[in-house]
């Protein structure tokens, strides 16, 4: 009896000095998820109506029209800046640019949607209980070979009706009662293009690699979300742009990043890493490397931080910064090419110009206005050109160029900006390429630092691939998350996240060995006891 209890007494100092966090501490930081950003115009993904539709090859003249063509509507349509908090709201300007698209799994058993990302609105949304949607069918979309798929709330065992007594749910919607669900509406700025239902609350998956290593063990994330059971969609939806569904990656309180960020799981921030096919990464929760990172603040307009501004104090061709050059411009991923203020752009172009050691030359149907010819492959030196911001902080855009092929002897490239037509710029993917842009929404800034993308390390909080994934390709859009027939959550995490909200549920294996230790020696002294 006494040596029973001599043996419970040591298992009780080992399961203290366990909890102690100076002998083992807690992973208090807040995970950080990942997941492929697929081009629209890539060849995985091609999302074109009809199966008759091309996308032109890239480095011609057409696939640079496509795009241009694509920012010009999207832009012409923007009445900067309306505040999008809220189920109801105006979104500025995303109504048929989408560039990027990722996979997501939502509802219990889950269910996979190619959703289009949106750094302009808020709520994310999918086809839902259809009275007016896009075709669905693999038929509508070249690279596909399946179906689309719709998302039903009663066949979801983790969804609930979100009521009009919710605090996401907007005062000015159609609420009769407090306990009626809240309806929801997203009306765009292109004429007769918006989204409309019910909003509900189910389930987001998202799934760790294991440490990265192929026999880790996995940490599965369930984190409750708001979704918009888009019923009736119009105008531009219609027409295939996002046939799935569409991700809200704004600073409003019903996105995605702000609800995960709310509920502990991620620091309110995301990052965008951009290779030089357009295909790249995001990160949820990411804020970034300290080192070599720079930054600027976020600019509020009309007083609300409604989307993602910044002040630039100045601007560099080469040595030489020109005067007269500050404006405000909108960090916008989801357009192709950089505008410009007008009296701005003519000050790059012109420097630009003088500093580059080649002859202008005009070809047929170019969209861009300053164009020069080569010869051979080897390009002349391009001049770099650099935004200076307060504190001396600079984005340095070392190619501002985009080059096409004429013919087999000659190579053409073309400074790829563009005059804007108001007194606000937008800061497009071209200049994007090359770095990992962090929108980090907690300190009201953005930060950049030079990446390849494809070998980013953002240390011990994120294994950059799940297993047996191949980070550098881009996620073929016909392979979706199938492994065996079974669906793979489309994100990964790395630390284990802070103790859950009501708002979020986790599932964890014994990722770490204490944890297993720790369990064992609560047994046994359960079992002594």
């Amino acid at each position: 009896m006494r040596t029973r209890s001599v043996v419970a007494i040591l298992l009780l100092s080992s399961l203290l000095l366990m909890l102690s966090p100076t002998a083992f501490p807690m992973p208090l930081q807040p995970s950080t998820f990942s997941a492929k950003l697929i081009h629209r115009f890539s060849r995985e993904l091609n999302l074109v109506r009809h199966r008759s539709r091309s996308v032109p090859d890239r480095r011609t003249i057409l696939y640079y029209q496509m795009l241009l063509q694509s920012d010009k509507i999207r832009l012409g349509a923007r009445q900067l800046l309306f505040p999008s908090r809220g189920a109801k709201t105006m979104a500025p300007g995303n109504d048929f640019g989408w560039l990027h698209y990722t996979w997501i799994d939502i509802g219990t058993p889950s269910i996979s949607f190619l959703v289009a990302l949106d750094a302009g609105s808020d709520l994310l949304w999918v086809p839902c209980d259809c009275i007016q949607c896009a075709p669905l069918s693999a038929s509508y979309y070249a690279p596909l070979d399946r179906d689309l798929n719709e998302y039903s709330p009663s066949r979801s065992r983790s969804s609930k009706p979100l009521s009009c007594s919710h605090q996401l749910c907007d005062p000015g919607s159609n609420c009769k009662s407090s306990k009626q669900q809240c309806p929801y509406t997203i009306n765009y700025v292109s004429e007769n293009t918006s989204s409309s239902g019910l909003l509900v609350e189910d389930i987001l998956h998202l799934q760790s690699g294991g440490g990265g290593s192929a026999g880790g063990s996995n940490t599965s994330v369930q984190a409750s979300v708001v979704i918009g059971c888009g019923m009736k969609q119009s105008g531009g939806y219609l027409d295939g742009i996002a046939p799935d569904g569409l991700m809200g990656l704004g600073p409003g309180e019903s996105s995605v990043p702000s609800i995960l960020a709310k509920s502990g799981l991620i620091h309110d921030s995301f990052s965008l890493c951009f290779n030089s096919d357009g295909s790249g990464r995001m990160f949820f929760g990411d804020q970034g490397s300290s080192i070599q990172q720079q930054s600027t603040s976020f600019l509020p307009f009309d007083g609300i931080y409604s989307t993602y501004i910044i002040g630039v104090e100045t601007c560099c061709i080469g040595n030489s910064c020109l005067k007269m050059t500050s404006f405000k411009a909108q960090v916008d991923s989801g357009t192709s090419f950089t505008f410009l203020p007008g009296h701005v752009y003519e000050s790059i172009a012109e420097e630009f110009d003088k500093k580059l050691n080649a002859s202008r030359a005009t070809f047929k149907d170019t969209p861009w206005e300053y164009c020069y010819a080569s010869s051979s492959q080897d390009l002349p030196k391009i001049p770099t050109l650099t935004l200076m911001f307060q504190q001396n902080n600079s984005f340095v855009v070392y190619n501002p160029v985009f080059v096409f092929n004429v013919d087999q002897k000659t190579t053409a490239f073309c400074l790829a900006i563009e005059p804007a037509e108001g007194d606000m710029g937008t800061i497009g993917q071209n200049f994007m390429t090359g770095y990992r842009l962090v929108f980090d929404q907690e300190n009201k800034k953005l930060a950049w630092s030079r990446s390849n993308c494809k070998d980013l390390n953002l240390g011990k909080a994120m294994p950059l691939s799940p297993p047996n994934e191949t980070a550098s390709n881009p996620l073929p859009a016909d392979e979706q998350q199938r492994t065996k027939g079974n669906a793979v959550a489309p994100a990964v995490a790395g630390t284990a996240p802070r103790k859950p909200s009501g708002a979020t549920s986790l599932t964890i294996s014994c990722r770490h060995h204490w944890h297993c230790y720790l369990f064992l020696l609560f047994q046994l002294l359960v079992a002594f006891l």
